[in-house]
């Protein structure tokens, strides 16, 4: 007796593949995870997407037929994944037209592979179609024989855009029966049932609309077939197993897992539900890792990271205590790699993400359960024997511990958790969150400024030092005051002192970390909100801080440098100005960050050329100086005095800070170069007006000046080497080559000139009557719109007499065409916007114009002949 083998996964994917593209379609390569250029959706959620282009004639398809094995990711049900029917990604296999074959050739097809090629039992699958669909149905009767009462009908059958707007149409579903033993025992059990019974395994869809955000459905200029049909699915189906997961390529992945938690799969209900969570966002996180996505707090990203911790807390619950999603990373690459080859390639990059991201998280939890033990200790002396759902909550919502651990370890210990007050928490959570994003700014600045009415003012330590120890006296998260933060909250943090400088007269914000025993928190800006305060803005990205904890602040020092270079070059920039154009410059506003500095002033006049040249040479001239940068503190009246230039509209405190460096003397609270040659180099890169009287400038000094004369450097080379001259040369190599160029134009246009005479003599002995009026309709050559319209007028002049000329050429991948009516046939009707509206929807395209002109055309070449078969009836038809 013979025993039946069982294809694999990958013999399922290639038997697919091979089957159409015997039957002339093209094989296109999966695309990535990312979506191209639909911000409709975060991550590629159907085989259909990277068709969308081609449906909707945006662009031009490598073939009308078309097949594929699309990697796909979907997150509506990611908190059901663990049971045995649920995914996040999955393989979609598929065939496609555009606008070649429709329903009857895409239900053939379908028949022929599942029957004929993987061979399943006719008598089990069940086709479902849409109920306003007439077609369908006759055509599954006729290849089939199964009769259209077997055919069940259902409102579901209709495939909309991945996104809110794309093409869409009716689909017809095909269900495989899996046998009366999974179905619900009722006799109309059927296809659309609830019950286990009817899988779903392949869904052909019928591209006739494109929905807008609107809801609102047109007719495709062409109709299109898009199928999916789920691999892991007929691999269930066609290996004979109960579920996705026990087919070769998941037992293959939870095998490994159970092996190192030493279980075996099947063995309990609750470990096979986390070997399932693990195997499924295992192999998720591996192919997200190869295309590209990093783990975040938002979009694509925060993806990523939501399914690793679920991954990672199953594997606790596993007792795998140790990082061990890189071994999910080589399963998947040694079963799946060999048909994509991305993962092979960037295995290092996959495996060292997981590992340092699963490291992240596994701190996270170990920060988690040492709070949690110091609850239970608190409640426990209390006397009580319930968690409060609100510090549940807090520990869910502030470091990231999940629910389900809490209770387990409290049940450990004897105590339960107030799941009731938890969900309470949460609701409220949203809530706020919902309403809170326009005000949370707000509530910031009100508890900050509570809170410098009770500490004493931040102690600034920048101008000594990039580096120093604080204390953490205060922490905000969303507007109110919190204990402690922890990976990966973000928060506001303040300390008794720091070295980072807070955005102040026009210099931005130091940015770098605190680090303190157990937590790292990066410092995105700093801010002075309030009158006493220095606040650093940022998140944590590994353990937590609190209040109380000394911390180590350490700036961005080369961050710093760079911005203390553009900001002493500020002031020599403003004496500089004021040297050239009088005294009547004042500072209207300034911008110093790392890269670049700028300037707004007013000016009674805009600079010249010359006065930019000089601006540079004199403040270069001072940096050569190195002038050393002196700063002294006094009262602002004793300042003013000494001529130290205060900025218009600025107030300032009773004692102020006055920075010198050579000639230039001002009050400013920024931080500065020790001497003026630390600055290296300034370069002005641009003057413009900004309003009436404001002129603006905007400059570079030391690396980024640096930078930017390398580039221009390379780009004079480059340009040198493609134009075979030397640099020093290169404006006369460009006069000659424009002369040349000016030549060559002339040539080519009497060239084009004398074929346009050519082809309008030779179409003007082409003419044809229609109702008595002149016509000509023909296709030419042309490189250009215009040289397109000069053959058209030649050809009517040609003509002598009131005519319609409808001419089309070839050329950027589209027809375009041109139509002229003469004005005295306009009078009777004719009119050659209506000629070039129908000429270019025959085109799949537009047009329209004047009564006496007008353009149109499309991209369907090959409709060309036809299309320019329609003008003599247009004009039969407007003359009757």
């Amino acid at each position: 007796m013979s025993v039946k083998v069982q294809p694999t996964t990958a013999e399922i994917r290639q038997r697919f593949l091979d089957f159409f593209v015997q039957r002339g379609h093209y094989l296109m390569p999966s695309s990535s995870l990312i979506p191209r250029d639909d911000p409709t959706v975060l991550l590629t959620t159907a085989g259909m997407q990277q068709m969308i282009p081609f449906f909707l004639g945006r662009e031009t398809p490598p073939a009308t037929r078309l097949t594929s094995v699309q990697k796909c990711f979907r997150t509506t049900d990611i908190d059901k994944v663990g049971n045995e029917r649920t995914l996040t990604f999955f393989e979609m296999l598929g065939n496609f037209s555009v606008g070649d074959y429709f329903k009857r050739e895409a239900i053939a097809y379908a028949w022929e592979f599942l029957t004929q090629v993987v061979k399943l039992p006719p008598e089990r699958l069940h086709p479902t179609v849409h109920p306003e669909d007439d077609e369908a149905p006759r055509y599954w009767t006729e290849i089939t024989g199964i009769p259209d009462e077997a055919i069940v009908r259902l409102e579901d059958n209709w495939w909309g855009p991945p996104g809110a707007a794309g093409p869409c149409g009716p689909d017809s579903e095909i269900y495989y029966d899996r046998g009366v033993e999974h179905g619900c025992g009722q006799p109309d059990c059927k296809p659309g049932c609830e019950c286990e019974r009817f899988l779903e395994i392949w869904n052909l869809v019928f591209m006739q609309f494109y929905q807008d955000l609107d809801g609102k459905r047109t007719p495709l200029p062409r109709k299109n077939i898009d199928t999916g049909m789920g691999l892991e699915r007929l691999a269930m189906v066609l290996q004979g197993k109960q579920s996705v997961f026990e087919t070769d390529v998941f037992r293959a992945i939870i095998d490994r897992f159970a092996a190192l938690a030493g279980t075996t799969y099947g063995r309990d209900a609750r470990t096979d539900t986390s070997l399932r969570v693990i195997a499924d966002h295992g192999r998720a996180l591996v192919f997200l890792a190869a295309d590209g996505v990093l783990p975040s707090n938002e979009g694509r990203g925060y993806i990523f990271r939501r399914i690793l911790r679920r991954a990672v807390r199953h594997g606790r619950l596993l007792g795998l205590e140790k990082p061990f999603l890189t071994e999910a990373a080589d399963t998947v690459i040694e079963l799946m790699g060999g048909h994509y080859s991305e993962l092979r390639q960037h295995r290092d990059r996959i495996v060292a993400l997981l590992s340092m991201e699963e490291k992240k998280f596994n701190q996270t939890l170990s920060t988690g359960l040492q709070l949690l033990t110091e609850l239970l200790t608190e409640v426990k002396e209390r006397g009580a024997t319930v968690i409060p759902g609100t510090e549940a909550f807090k520990l869910y919502d502030t470091h990231g511990f999940p629910l389900e651990l809490t209770q387990e370890i409290a049940a450990e210990q004897g105590f339960t958790v107030d799941v009731a007050g938890f969900e309470e928490a949460m609701r409220q959570q949203q809530e706020r969150s919902r309403a809170a994003s326009p005000f949370v700014q707000a509530r910031n600045d009100q508890q900050l400024t509570e809170i410098a009415g009770r500490l004493t003012p931040t102690t600034f330590l920048g101008y000594e030092s990039t580096s120093a120890s604080g204390n953490v006296v205060a922490l905000l998260v969303d507007g109110e005051e919190v204990e402690s933060v922890s990976a990966p909250q973000e928060a506001l943090v303040i300390l008794d002192r720091t070295p980072f400088y807070a955005e102040s007269g026009g210099q931005i914000g130091d940015r770098g970390l605190l680090k303190g025993g157990v937590g790292t928190f990066v410092v995105e800006d700093t801010q002075r909100p309030v009158k006493g305060l220095i606040v650093h803005y940022g998140r944590v990205t590994e353990g937590y801080l609190r209040i109380g904890e000394t911390v180590q602040a350490e700036v961005d020092a080369q961050r710093r440098e760079d911005t203390m270079r553009n900001h002493s070059a500020t002031h020599l920039l403003h004496k500089a100005l004021r040297d050239l154009l009088g005294p009547q410059v004042e500072q209207r506003g300034s911008l110093v960050e790392p890269e670049r500095l700028r300037f707004d002033f007013a000016s009674p006049r805009a600079l010249t050329s010359e006065d930019l040249v000089r601006l540079d040479e004199v403040v270069n001239s001072w940096i050569r100086a190195d002038y050393p940068v002196i700063t002294e503190i006094m009262p602002l009246e004793e300042a003013l005095k000494t001529g130290a230039m205060a900025l218009f509209g600025e107030k300032y405190d009773e004692q102020v800070r006055v920075v010198s460096m050579g000639s230039s003397k001002e009050l400013c609270g920024g931080t500065h170069c020790r001497a003026t040659g630390q600055i290296g180099i300034y370069l002005t890169t641009q003057e413009t007006s900004i309003a009436a009287g404001i002129r603006r400038i905007e400059a570079l000094t030391g690396r980024g000046a640096e930078q930017y004369l390398r580039g221009r450097k390379a780009l004079v080379e480059n340009l040198a080497s493609r134009l075979q001259t030397q640099p020093d040369h290169l404006i006369e190599r460009v006069d000659q080559l424009r002369d040349e160029l000016a030549a060559l134009r002339r040539q080519l246009a009497q060239h084009q000139r004398e074929e346009a005479r050519r082809q309008a003599a030779s179409l003007a002995e082409q003419v044809r009557e229609v109702g008595g009026v002149p016509l000509i309709a023909a296709s030419v050559s042309a490189p250009d719109d215009r040289v397109l319209r000069e053959i058209a007028e030649m050809t009517r002049n040609k003509l002598g007499r009131p005519s319609v000329v409808a001419l089309a050429a070839v050329y950027d991948e589209r027809v375009s065409v041109q139509v002229l009516v003469a004005p005295e046939l306009v009078q009777r009707g004719l009119h050659a916007g209506k000629i070039a509206s129908a000429v270019g929807q025959r085109l799949g395209g537009k047009g329209g114009g004047r009564p006496e002109y007008a353009q149109g055309g499309g991209r369907e070449k090959e409709a060309l002949s036809a299309a320019l078969a329609l003008v003599p009836s247009l004009v039969e038809q407007a003359l009757s």
